[in-house]
């Protein structure tokens, strides 16, 4: 039985086979999974908001797009991962919510989904797979054995990409 590494909100986790990494219920949040196949490591951040720029408290680097990512990448290369081998597969960025006037910031799925997208883009790590949008929860669990990033919701089913 392979250990299961649970992914807390605002958190992300590193790891290599034959372990799996988890992360519940993300709603706005934009779970990001990179993995590298020939050393089989991977990493799966559960991020929050899109730019620490912008927050009043950044004590916590794994809430944001923009340090998280960066940080997670970091921790796979230390275990052995190569850059250019490295994809990303993402999901989440729901729009929970419907509000009458909404404003920009009210979007906060959508802007993670950008945000998430730009930073990956800027690290230079290509998205080969991307489940996000909607206005439904998701539980994503990474296989490190094969990079099987498996996306759970209560009334979409289930998927592989």
């Amino acid at each position: 039985m392979s250990e299961l590494i649970k992914v807390g909100m605002a958190d992300y986790k590193v790891g290599r086979n034959p372990a799996s990494l988890i992360s519940y219920g993300l709603g706005s949040c934009v779970g990001i999974a990179l993995y590298d196949p020939v050393t089989k490591i991977g990493g799966l951040a559960h991020i929050m908001l899109p730019d620490s720029t912008q927050a009043r408290s950044t004590d916590n680097p794994a809430k944001f797009a923009d340090t998280a990512l960066p940080l997670m990448l970091s921790d796979m290369l230390k275990l052995g991962a190569m850059k250019f081998r490295i994809a990303a597969k993402i999901a989440g960025g729901a729009q929970m919510f419907t509000f009458a006037n909404a404003t920009d910031i009210m979007r906060v799925g959508e802007r993670n989904t950008e945000a998430v997208k730009a930073v990956l883009k800027k690290i230079d790590v290509k998205i080969i797979a991307d489940d996000t949008g909607g206005n439904y929860g998701r539980t994503v669990e990474l296989k490190l054995d094969a990079g099987i990033y498996r996306i759970k919701t209560i009334d979409k089913g289930e998927k592989e990409l």
